[in-house]
C-alpha cells in the first residue's frame, strides 16, 4: 500500500468484521526519536491463542470467501522493511490490538497518507462503531472521539450534514494544530 493510512483502514475494517463496536487508534511521530508508531486497537473477538501465529501469513486465513489474507503480512513487511517490527496482541473475547514501528526517517518508509479521510470514511462506513483517534506530533496532541461529537450534537447521526461539517472541520482543524509550529 502506498499510504500508511491504507492500513490503518484494513486493519480498523479487520476489527468491525470481527464484532468491535469501538476501535482506538493512536499514531505517535516522533521525529527526534526517530520512531512513528501506529497502533490500533478493537474490542472484537479477539483471535484464539492458537491462531495469532498464523495472523500474518498471507496464505492463511480462516476465510471462506478468500483464500489469502494480506493486509496485516504487508504492514508487518513495511515495517520490518523501515527497521522497525510489528506485533499483535489479541485475548479471545476481549479484543486485539496491532501495533506497528518505522524508522521515522527511513527512505523506504511510506507516508502516513490522507489520515483525515481515512476516518471519514471510517466513522460515515461505520456510524454504529465508536472511534477514538490520537495523534502526536513531538510535544502537540490531537484527540478525537465519535462519542464526543455525536453528545455536541445530541446524538444525531454523523451523515446529518451539520455534524459531517462539524466532524470534517474538528479533523481539518486537529491535522493543522499537528502540522504547525510549536
Amino acid at each position: 500500500m502506498k499510504e500508511l493510512s491504507l492500513h490503518i483502514l484494513d486493519v480498523a475494517e479487520n476489527g468491525i468484521n470481527a464484532g468491535a463496536d469501538r476501535i482506538r487508534v493512536s499514531v505517535v511521530e516522533a521525529g527526534k526519536e526517530n520512531r512513528l508508531q501506529i497502533t490500533i486497537a478493537d474490542n472484537g473477538r479477539g483471535i484464539p491463542a492458537d491462531l495469532v501465529h498464523h495472523i500474518t501469513d498471507p496464505f492463511y486465513t480462516t476465510r471462506t470467501t478468500r483464500r489469502v489474507g494480506l493486509g496485516l503480512s504487508l504492514l508487518k513487511a513495511a515495517a520490518q522493511h523501515c527497521n522497525g517490527a510489528m506485533r499483535v496482541e489479541s485475548i479471545e473475547g476481549k479484543g486485539t490490538t496491532i501495533v506497528a514501528e518505522f524508522e521515522y526517517d527511513h527512505i523506504d518508509r511510506a507516508p502516513l497518507g490522507d489520515m483525515s479521510g481515512t476516518l471519514l470514511s471510517l466513522i460515515m462506513g461505520y456510524p454504529d462503531i465508536e472511534f477514538e483517534y490520537s495523534h502526536q506530533v513531538e510535544s502537540r496532541r490531537f484527540e478525537m472521539k465519535t462519542m464526543d461529537i455525536k453528545n455536541m450534537f445530541d446524538g444525531r447521526a454523523v451523515s446529518d450534514p451539520d455534524v459531517f461539517r462539524k466532524l470534517r472541520q474538528i479533523l481539518q482543524d486537529g491535522f493543522t494544530l499537528l502540522r504547525g509550529p510549536g
